[in-house]
């Protein structure tokens, strides 16, 4: 396996950390609407989706944590190799304590942790990356709300099976779905992760489906379109 993943315009080393760079972190990271002054990436692992915002918006100062040392050196050495250094923080933190914030901020994303304890590998440290005992969705959206400005948004990718919790769990903290997006991988098969997008606002939320790959198996026009200022 290849220990970095090469961008238009920034590296992620990925070695060191438990989630390697993969299509889930790509596509919230080009997905999500980063708009505002701060954000927060809580589950940051490699640093990716942190970076992918700072690309996106020049006005962004991002936070991101994550309760793996190993995976938050890791990150702040790829935001520190990166053209926006200045504008991107990284913190162990677990978010199940409190955090603490001078101002609100107006996006939250994360990539949370979801699979289910049956399916439990002999790397612990993994099993903390990819578990939802180790960040329940109550928790994420119960203390993104307190973080988040009167205007901000939440996004998360989930998979599809998580998404009707996902957004009731989100109902109980006060925020709405916005945004709705399910991810097939191919025309055929159903879908497998759904990104969602949250916020105080109560007005009905859009759907729509993104396809990764079409029928020839090669990527989509659409995923693509999408991820076109990133992928080489």
């Amino acid at each position: 396996m290849t220990t970095e993943f090469r961008f238009k315009q920034f590296i992620v080393k990925h070695d060191r950390c438990a989630m390697k760079v993969g299509t889930d972190g790509v596509l919230l990271g080009s997905w999500v609407s980063p708009e505002g002054n701060r954000a927060f990436d809580i589950g940051c692992g490699t640093g990716l989706i942190a970076l992918m915002l700072a690309q996106r918006n020049p006005n962004l100062n991002i936070i991101g944590i994550d309760i793996d040392e190993e995976a938050v050196e890791q990150a702040k050495e790829n935001a520190e190799n990166s053209r926006w250094n200045e504008r991107i923080e990284i913190k162990k933190h677990d978010f199940n304590d409190d955090f603490l914030s001078s101002e609100p901020f107006d996006l939250i994303v994360s990539n949370p942790p979801f699979y289910k304890e049956d399916t439990n590998c002999p790397d612990q440290t993994r099993n903390k990356a990819r578990h939802s005992s180790s960040l329940p969705i109550s928790v994420l959206m119960e203390k993104s709300s307190k973080l988040l400005s009167p205007q901000g948004k939440v996004a998360v990718i989930v998979p599809y099976s998580a998404a009707t919790d996902t957004i009731s769990e989100a109902a109980i903290a006060g925020l709405y779905l916005r945004r709705r997006t399910d991810v097939k991988t191919t025309p055929r098969k159903a879908a497998i992760r759904v990104m969602l997008e949250f916020s105080r606002d109560t007005e009905p939320a859009t759907r729509n489906e993104l396809l990764l790959r079409d029928d020839t198996g090669e990527w989509s026009k659409e995923y693509k379109l999408l991820t076109q200022d990133f992928y080489l």
